[in-house]
């Protein structure tokens, strides 16, 4: 087998020499090939030597930058996180007792605004924006606005919230469906059931909006697309609350597409 031999090797003898000739002719191809490799490493090695020193701000940067963000994460976004849940304590208690029926109005005004000093939910997403916590706040502040009969800002309010959660997102998207029910914009109600039905596939909130999303169509005289939302009920939901009336729904739903 034919082995290579580095430049500037000189032959003892003469038989050897013959080898090497004869080996360089057989395979002229190979030896092609490693001095392409030893020039490109070359011109790679010259490229490196002039360039270095931005090579290594470039390196620099992106670890400062790697860097950066982690910091930023752990020291900054972290500490941030945990001082707005503690701000929230209060407002987020004023909504419960309303949401409880305690002063029900007025607790919602100060969840929302906040009193005593302390931080309302609309405090939160200003003063902590772009944290978990002003983005639960705007879940808080929709519902509460819902509530007080702010069907408008309830809107702009949820759209905004974003959930990874079981619940809440779900909730959300129906609260929103409630929304354009009492603007008389049924339509748009009838889409945000839709969504938050289909949001999680779970028994708590799922069957509640296929419900709603069924007898708002039957409103809108659409009866087989009512009947569809009904029967979904009645095959994946057969414990849920809204269960046990479906087929008075699925009743009239047949009625009303024949």
């Amino acid at each position: 087998m034919a082995t290579y031999k580095k430049r500037g090797y000189k032959p003892k003898t003469e038989k050897e020499k013959e080898v090497i000739d004869h080996d360089l002719g057989e395979n002229s191809t190979t030896a092609e090939v490693f001095d392409t490799l030893d020039e490109t490493a070359s011109k790679t090695e010259d490229f490196v030597a002039a360039n270095q020193k931005y090579i290594f701000i470039i390196i620099g940067a992106v670890a400062v930058f790697v860097l950066g963000y982690l910091g930023y994460k752990e020291f900054v976004t972290k500490p941030a996180q945990i001082e707005a849940m503690n701000e929230m304590y209060h407002a987020q208690k004023q909504f419960n007792d309303a949401a409880n029926g305690i002063s029900s109005d007025s607790l919602y005004n100060v969840a929302l605004n906040g009193s005593e000093g302390k931080f309302g939910m609309l405090d939160i997403m200003d003063e902590y924006s772009g944290t978990p916590a002003a983005n639960l706040a705007k879940y808080y502040a929709g519902m509460a606005y819902l509530n007080l009969k702010d069907y408008k800002n309830a809107v702009a309010m949820l759209d905004g919230y974003k959930a990874e959660d079981e619940a809440t997102g779900p909730l959300a998207k129906g609260a929103i469906g409630d929304a354009f029910v009492q603007l008389n914009q049924n339509e748009d109600a009838l889409k945000y059931y839709i969504e938050a039905a289909k949001m999680r596939d779970n028994e708590f909130t799922a069957p509640t909006y296929y419900y709603k999303a069924g007898t708002l169509a039957l409103e809108l005289g659409k009866a087989k697309e009512a009947l569809g939302y009904f029967n979904t009920i009645k095959e994946k939901y057969p414990n849920a609350t809204e269960a046990s009336s479906v087929d008075v729904f699925i009743g009239k739903a047949q009625a009303m597409s024949k």
